[in-house]
C-alpha cells in the first residue's frame, strides 16, 4: 500500500508516517526507481501498537524498546512485564506530585474571597513567595 492508503488504514496522518520513520519505529521501505515506496500490513499493525502504547503512557523511547522486545526471540514476557510495572510506578509518582500540586493550589485558593484588587490577592502572592523560596535555593 501507498503511505496515503497506509495512513488511512492505520488511522493516522501521512506526517504520523514519516515521524515515526524518523523515530526508528517503523521502517521506511526502498523506493523502486520508477515508483512509490509499498508499505506492508506489519507497518500498519506497527503503526496502531505504537499509537496503543501512547494511549497507556508509553513515551516513543520506551515504544522503541517493546517493539524490539515484541521482535527478539529471546526475550522473554517477564521483561515486557518489567517495563510496564515501570511505567507503572512512573504513573504513580506523577499521580502523587499532581495530588501534592492540587492539594496546595486548593489551600491557596480557599485563601482568597474572590474580592479586592490584583494587587493584594492571596494566591497571587503565594506564587510570587513560593517562587522567591525557590529562586534563594
Amino acid at each position: 500500500m501507498t503511505i496515503g492508503q497506509l495512513a488511512r488504514d492505520a488511522g493516522v496522518n501521512v506526517e504520523t508516517i514519516r515521524f515515526y520513520q524518523r523515530k526508528g519505529l517503523i521502517a521506511r521501505p526502498s523506493r523502486p526507481a520508477a515508483g512509490y515506496r509499498r508499505y506492508d500490513e506489519e507497518a500498519s499493525r506497527r503503526i496502531r501498537f505504537v499509537r496503543e502504547a501512547q494511549e497507556l503512557g508509553f513515551s516513543l523511547a520506551e515504544i522503541r524498546q517493546l517493539l524490539a522486545l515484541r521482535v527478539d526471540p529471546t526475550t522473554s514476557c517477564a521483561a515486557v512485564k518489567d517495563t510496564a510495572e515501570a511505567k507503572i510506578a512512573s504513573i504513580d509518582e506523577k499521580i502523587a506530585a499532581l495530588q501534592t500540586m492540587r492539594k496546595a493550589l486548593v489551600e491557596i485558593t480557599n485563601s482568597c474571597s474572590g474580592e479586592g484588587p490584583t494587587t493584594a490577592c492571596p494566591i497571587l502572592d503565594a506564587v510570587e513567595r513560593a517562587a522567591n523560596k525557590k529562586q534563594r535555593r
